[in-house]
């Protein structure tokens, strides 16, 4: 395929603009329109491939009403199509709704109102959701796509104009639309992907979490764009089995997931796959903090350091991590160039190294604010910081330590506990896969701990007092479950976090 020509304005010649154009010319300009970009299955695509069919769907967006300013929906599926849907999108000077095609109808119909979308793009089995929007599904993107003109008109855009919105991810409650800017993007790579990841145009990432996750789409678009480097795509989570064969069969050297799933990828390491990961020079952690003892685990099966870091949808990706050169296992690291952090009270005061406190952060890529909620932009974002309701320590060396979310601690006969606390040393029995500990309220108004465990099968009798001992033995009184249930699986999000608010219902 080739390139089109690009139409920039002064402005977008002399700096950042608009993101598309900024990424096709620094593609052209470097080199990288024949190396590739993705791969998908047996098929690659080249970055002039990319940025050439980015232009063909702008023009089908176009044809179907999509102008400067409005919401477009992309309830897809990672693949190459949410590429360039988004890249399509940018250079109309559209705003991209990303949303996790496994939503319930309702969420998915509550966010395509939220934003105002005029078109809703939709994955297979999705084609009958967002009633009351004009829709257009993958299939039809797709054949469109291969068969129109290139757009050659690029729409002006600014650092601080408007290019996407992302729901945060609900473990408290109900989401709400993150805004972020064409300048972000750059601000990802220029401060994570190129400084502290180091990532050159010979890496090949694959990351478990997916495009419509702050995370996952620094790691698997925006980094491989900016660098000149590919991703591997993946339209669903892929199982341990699954990584051990992309990761052999790509080459992978940059892994991306969440502390559940590196947990699933040590519990299936006696399958031998240890020789899969040769090629792995590094796995970032995020999303959640990661458990005791897991990060070493997970380096000795990989033979790779791994870096542990902690973002946010409203950060648009990390704003604390371990780099490939400075890495303190247990930690989130220190703050990525360019962000201050601050730890307060709950007052607002700053607090004194070694002592808990919640994060405050200030950094260039900070959201101007929640789409619809004055009041709620406001609370959270206070002269320029953002509250981000973790928990942490910041350590002599100047790492943080991650102590979990503030909306985490339960309240336990009028004493504050920690559930992470307690679950770290339930999960040292052998048994215990995975845990999650709530404060819930029995049947006579009495809140209790109660530890909800899946365990490694099959359970062995006894196995309730032999936790409630386990806790009794380490922690003190207060602190002790007082019963276990045994669960199946933990409510999770589509992104791995633990959805605390439901575990505290004692059901799900």
């Amino acid at each position: 395929m080739t390139m089109p020509m690009l139409t920039l304005t002064p402005a977008e010649a002399a700096g950042p603009g608009n993101v598309a154009a900024v990424l096709a010319t620094r593609a052209e300009h470097r080199g990288w329109n024949g190396r590739p970009a993705f791969h998908q299955g047996h098929q690659v695509w080249t970055h002039g491939e990319v940025h050439d069919l980015a232009a063909r769907a702008a023009t089908v967006l176009a044809d179907h009403g999509v102008g400067p300013g409005d919401r477009v929906v992309l309830a897809l599926p990672d693949s190459l199509a949410w590429v360039t849907a988004f890249l399509g999108v940018a250079r109309l000077g559209a705003v991209a709704v990303l949303v996790n095609p496994e939503l319930t109808a309702g969420e998915h119909q509550f966010m395509a109102e939220d934003t105002e979308a005029v078109l809703c793009l939709t994955g297979p089995g999705l084609e009958d959701r967002f009633e009351g929007h004009r829709r257009l599904g993958a299939d039809q993107l797709v054949a469109l796509t291969a068969t129109s003109a290139p757009a050659t008109h690029v729409h002006d855009a600014g650092a601080r104009t408007p290019l996407y919105i992302q729901y945060t991810s609900g473990t408290t409650g109900n989401p709400k639309g993150v805004v972020h800017c064409h300048g972000d993007l750059e601000t990802y790579h220029e401060l994570i992907g190129k400084r502290l990841l180091k990532i050159t145009e010979n890496d090949v990432t694959l990351s478990v979490s997916k495009l419509f996750f702050a995370y996952g789409f620094g790691n698997a678009f925006v980094f491989p764009l900016f660098s000149g480097s590919s991703a591997v795509l993946v339209d669903r989570r892929p199982s341990p089995a699954a990584v051990d064969e992309l990761v052999a069969r790509h080459r992978v050297t940059l892994l991306y997931s969440v502390p559940s799933q590196y947990a699933a990828l040590v519990t299936d390491r006696g399958h031998g796959h240890e020789a899969c990961f040769a090629s792995v020079r590094a796995a970032v952690s995020a999303g959640e903090g990661m458990p005791a003892g897991l990060g070493e685990q997970v380096t000795e099966l990989l033979g790779a350091p791994v870096l542990e870091q902690i973002g946010s949808t409203e950060a648009g990706h990390a704003f604390c991590a371990n780099s490939y050169d400075h890495n303190h296992p247990g930690t989130v690291g220190r703050p990525v160039p360019g962000f201050e952090v601050e730890l307060r009270d709950r007052a607002g005061r700053p607090v004194q190294d070694g002592e808990e406190g919640e994060l405050w952060v200030r950094g260039p890529s900070l959201t101007p604010g929640y789409l619809n909620l004055p009041e709620e932009t406001a609370r959270t974002l206070v002269g320029g910081w953002l509250n981000t309701r973790d928990r942490a320590r910041r350590e002599p060396d100047g790492t943080f330590r991650h102590l979990g979310r503030a909306d985490d601690m339960e309240m336990v006969g009028g004493i504050t506990v920690s559930p992470l606390e307690v679950e770290a040393v339930l999960r040292t029995h052998p048994a215990v896969k995975e845990v999650a500990v709530a404060a819930v309220t029995d049947e006579r108004g009495a809140s209790k701990l109660r530890a909800f465990v899946v365990t490694t099968p099959p359970i062995g009798a006894g196995l309730e007092a032999e936790l409630i001992c386990l806790a009794r033995d380490t922690l003190a009184a207060f602190k002790v479950p007082r019963s276990v249930s045994f669960v199946p699986t933990l409510p999770r999000t589509s992104t791995g976090k633990l959805r605390r608010h439901l575990v505290r219902q004692g059901a799900w």
